[in-house]
């Protein structure tokens, strides 16, 4: 059953645009959004934004398909202090294709770790991509 999961590989450029936007001097919030060629099955960057909210990209997230989002975040902490938490948000809405979606769920491990992150969020709704919520998920990682 498990030999039928198809995991893609990651798009060597996007491995390395990661890299390099793991260690962005830049302080404010950004994001890179990825997506699945389903025909190469290789995992691609589709775009990139600097200065983006995350109101202003969960409206550039397609309705019906899946995506990968490294999101760059400012926070600012209860205490004042400013952290800049690399954030890895899989946006799965509910009617997806299926087959897509298992697409999606079985790559987001290989690319989480070609990007080397380790606070990683799932969502099945965009309008719950808020900074209420991502700020409520990194209240787990003090």
């Amino acid at each position: 059953m498990s030999s039928s999961l198809v995991v893609c590989e990651v798009d060597e450029s996007l491995k390395e645009k990661l890299r390099k936007f793991r260690f962005r001097k830049e302080t404010n919030n950004a994001a890179i959004l990825i997506k699945i060629d389903m025909e190469k099955q290789l995992v691609i960057l589709e775009e990139e934004y600097e200065n983006i909210s995350l109101d202003e990209l969960r409206d550039e997230l397609p309705e019906r398909q899946p995506r990968f989002i490294v999101y760059s975040y400012k926070y600012v902490h209860a205490d004042g202090r400013v952290s800049y938490p690399l954030c890895f948000i899989f946006s799965s809405p509910m009617g997806c294709k299926p087959e897509q979606q298992m697409m999606y769920a079985g790559s987001k491990n290989r690319l989480v770790q070609a990007a080397e992150l380790t606070k990683v969020f799932e969502t099945r709704n965009a309008d719950d991509l808020t900074e209420e919520w991502l700020k409520s998920q990194l209240s787990f990682f003090r």
